[in-house]
This record gives C-alpha cells, sequence and structure tokens, in this order.
C-alpha cells in the first residue's frame, strides 16, 4: 500500500510542476506577444505615412517660363515707340487664341470626363456580370430550379439591367466618337518602320 502512495504522491507532484512550468512559460510569452503585437502596430503606422514624391505636377512653374520671351535689358527711346503700335495690334488677336484655347479646354475637359464615365460604366457592367454568374449559379444549383420562380425573376432583372449598362456604355462611346479626335490623337502619327 505504501508503494502507491508514495507513486501516487510522485505523480501529483510531477503533474503540479509540469503544471507550474507550463504557467510560467505562458507568462514569459505573454510580454513578448504583447511586444510583437505593439512592433507590428508602429511599423504600420510608419509605413502607411506615404513618401512625398516629387513630379512635374508638384513643381510650380517658374516666373521666367511663364512671362514669355524676354526683352532687352535696356531698350532705347526709339525702340519703345513702335512697341506699343505691336502690343495693339496683338491685343486683338489675344482674345481669339485665348478663346481658341479655351475652346479647346473645354472639349478636353469634355473628352476627359466621358472617357471617365465610360471606364465606370465598363467597371459597373463588369460587376453586373459577376452578380449574374454569381446569381445563375445559385439559382441552377437547385434542384428544383424549374419551380423557383424568385430566382428566375432576379436572372431576368439583373440581366434587363446589364442590357440597359450596356446600351449606356454604347452610347457614351458613340458620343465620345462624335466629339472628335482629342489633340493628342490629331498630331501627325509617326510612320509605320517596315
Amino acid at each position: 500500500m505504501l508503494p502507491k502512495i508514495l507513486l501516487r504522491s510522485l505523480l501529483l507532484l510531477l503533474a503540479a510542476c509540469s503544471f507550474s512550468s507550463a504557467r510560467l512559460a505562458a507568462q514569459d510569452d505573454a510580454p513578448s506577444v504583447a511586444e510583437a503585437a505593439r512592433r507590428a502596430r508602429q511599423q504600420k503606422q510608419d509605413s502607411a505615412k506615404p513618401a512625398h514624391v516629387i513630379d512635374n505636377d508638384s513643381i510650380p512653374p517658374s516666373p521666367a517660363a511663364s512671362a514669355g520671351p524676354s526683352t532687352s535689358a535696356s531698350p532705347s527711346p526709339d525702340s519703345h515707340a513702335p512697341a506699343p503700335a505691336e502690343n495693339a495690334s496683338a491685343s486683338p488677336a489675344t482674345p481669339k487664341a485665348e478663346a481658341g484655347v479655351a475652346d479647346e479646354e473645354g472639349k478636353k475637359q469634355e473628352t476627359e470626363s466621358l472617357k471617365k464615365e465610360i471606364a465606370d460604366k465598363k467597371e459597373k457592367i463588369s460587376f453586373q456580370q459577376r452578380e449574374i454568374a454569381l446569381a445563375q449559379d445559385t439559382y441552377f444549383s437547385n434542384p428544383d430550379h424549374a419551380h423557383d420562380k424568385a430566382g428566375k425573376e432576379k436572372l431576368d432583372s439583373l440581366q434587363a439591367d446589364l442590357n440597359q449598362s450596356q446600351a449606356e456604355l454604347a452610347d457614351l462611346q458613340a458620343k465620345l466618337a462624335a466629339s472628335g479626335p482629342s489633340p493628342e490623337e490629331t498630331k501627325s502619327p509617326e510612320p509605320a518602320k517596315p
């Protein structure tokens, strides 16, 4: 009987030691896990700040470039007299040139807006096509799909929406084609190399 009690006591002591060592190991891991989480959050915050990229759009134009061609440093009194006459003759042409530039800018903006609408419509159509495919998979996976009127109506409705979106896309593309080629497209293309 004594050996059995001794054996049980020894097993209980061994179990208590392993349990306490497991607890200590878990307590040691807790700070390191928390510290790892803190470091991960800190790295995520640091990487979330985008680096500043300098490109042509972010650089302001130089004042010399916007002033136009420079005149001589010391104009003579005689050369100063004809200059106002040239400026007077140039000023009526300036509003026409500005109107042409404004018209060209308006066409360019309209073209860009049409292109953006077309891209948005294509994205919407792509989404609708994926939605129809998913609805068809759901509908046809039902063994009793022939009697599923609600599923069939949903498919028909989604298909009608897709057809309408495709018609709107065709209209937008026709508008873009009718607006004429953009100024970039009117430039002479490079000849094909043989």
